[in-house]
């Protein structure tokens, strides 16, 4: 059994690593983003530097999984963490916001495997009873990169470059990629059955179609651009249903799919994932364009979210084991609810302390949420698709924040344009510089207070839209009543 060869403490050591990269990676290019914007001037297409990296996750994520099935978790892990550091890399030598997004479509082809690999590495070396409390600790590197990462990501921006915050990831990651291949050991059996090409084609197709229409939605061409690649994921969708029908051996299995519960939590992961984003892309820019805050306190912003998620993983371990999936999810939804309408109706005067109980009671909810929909998803299905299922979990959570980081990019924008357009002394580009420490004194005095107000404006129509999302979540929930 190659769980005796394995050694298990550094493995889970190991992982934590390559937990921590990924939150510490999410939290310093959140906290980074208005100087990045700042510097290269891309308020409008700022939204990119984070779609184009989930985007190519998305794409990428089933395919790890069903090849972590197939051919074995360690030489998935090494390849995604190689192009995650290549990535990585060149977004921090970038010079331009495309070759910025470019680099950071790398980066998310190598981020696809990592999360769902940790996590099916989680499956193989715990019994399921074990494995919510190893989640609980795992997510503990989260806590752990909430309090680092502002002060390093902070002390970088002001000190430094921001060209920093990316290439940080390069030692963590080849630290990961030594540690995999040395401690961890399986032994695994390369299935002989043939490899599902189309399906992979057809669904990375849908994927690629339907969440660039999503990011297509801004302006009256943009619209109609959108519907069109809408319209193209709808049939390359339908061809892939057909293909993994008739598929010897899927990319995804339609059984999973029979569960409703296994469906219900994973399309509540995305919708979860998706208020996630608009957390923890649009607080960071309340504190810095609104109360004229440093990036090290926007950043700090968010920190007791990251530190609260750890508690509520803890927190679900224990509930998964006495209650059903849809309770624990009701409970974590009511928690969430509270923390999104406080957002939604806060005055722009609110202090920064404040903000810091808004965040702890998201993430408290952020973490009962996704620690249960991941480990109900593994325990929904058999041992040879655990990592079929787990991929699919983060998927459905990558997909989920696609979606919603562009419509709540849309929601931003629009509203931005709808307060600057026709008023003397106002315009978007403004906007860039506001939202930037370093740069809010270029703006004439007088402009700065109306700025603020369209900005406060702007930020509160996300969170509305995110308010939205969360009682959709508990309308469906409540749709999962038996067991499955």
């Amino acid at each position: 059994m190659h769980q005796r060869k394995t050694n298990v403490a550094v493995v889970t050591a190991t992982i934590f690593i390559a937990t921590f990269m990924a939150a510490i990676e999410g939290t310093i290019v959140s906290t980074a983003m208005p100087t990045i914007v700042g510097a290269l001037h891309g308020v409008k297409v700022m939204n990119w530097v984070f779609t184009m990296y989930l985007l190519t996750s998305a794409m990428a994520t089933p395919i790890y999984g069903k090849m972590a099935d197939r051919i074995g978790r360690k030489p998935v892990m090494m390849v995604s963490l190689g192009i995650f550091v290549i990535g990585s890399l060149c977004s921090g030598l970038s010079q331009s916001m495309p070759a910025l997004i470019v680099s950071r479509a790398l980066q998310g082809i190598g981020a696809g495997g990592i999360m769902p690999v940790t996590f099916t590495m989680i499956a193989d070396i715990y019994p399921i009873e074990k494995r919510a409390r190893v989640l609980g600790l795992n997510g503990s590197a989260w806590g752990i990169a909430a309090v680092v990462a502002p002060l390093i990501g902070g002390f970088i921006v002001d000190k430094l470059s921001w060209h920093w915050v990316f290439i940080l990831n390069v030692p963590i990651g080849l630290v990961t990629m030594l540690l995999t291949y040395i401690f961890f050991q399986e032994k695994h059996v390369a299935e002989k059955k043939p490899v599902d090409i189309m399906g992979t084609v057809w669904l990375a197709l849908t994927l690629l179609f339907m969440l660039t229409g999503f990011q297509m939605l801004d302006g009256a061409n943009g619209i109609v651009y959108a519907l069109l690649l809408v319209a193209l994921a709808v049939v390359t969708l339908f061809l892939f249903i057909r293909q993994e029908k008739r598929a010897v051996d899927p990319v995804i299995s339609l059984e999973l799919f029979k569960s409703r519960t296994f469906t219900i939590q994973n399309v509540l992961a995305a919708l979860v994932s998706g208020i996630v984003m608009g957390h923890e892309v649009y607080m960071p820019m309340w504190m810095q364009g609104i109360l004229g805050l440093d990036a090290s306190m926007g950043g700090f912003a968010v920190t007791p979210s990251s530190l609260m998620w750890v508690l509520g993983s803890f927190v679900a371990g224990r509930m998964i084991v006495k209650m059903r999936p849809q309770r624990v999810l009701m409970v974590a939804l009511g928690i969430i609810t509270v923390g999104i309408f406080i957002l939604a109706s806060v005055p722009a005067s609110t202090p920064f302390a404040f903000f810091l109980l808004f965040s702890a009671i998201l993430g408290s909810g952020f973490g009962i949420a996704i620690t249960t929909t991941t480990v109900s998803s593994q325990a929904a299905v058999g041992q040879d698709k655990i990592g079929v299922a787990t991929s699919f979990n983060t998927l459905s959570r990558t997909l989920g924040q696609t979606v919603m980081v562009a419509v709540f990019g849309l929601i931003f924008n629009v509203q931005v344009a709808a307060g600057t357009t026709g008023k003397a002394g106002l315009s978007t580009n403004m906007m860039n510089k506001l939202i930037n420490p370093h740069t809010v004194h270029e703006l004439p005095q007088q402009a700065v207070p109306a700025l603020r107000h369209v900005l406060f404006e702007s930020l509160h129509g996300v969170y509305l839209a995110c308010a939205v999302v969360v009682i959709l979540g508990i309308v469906l929930n409540l749709l999962d009543r038996k067991k499955a």
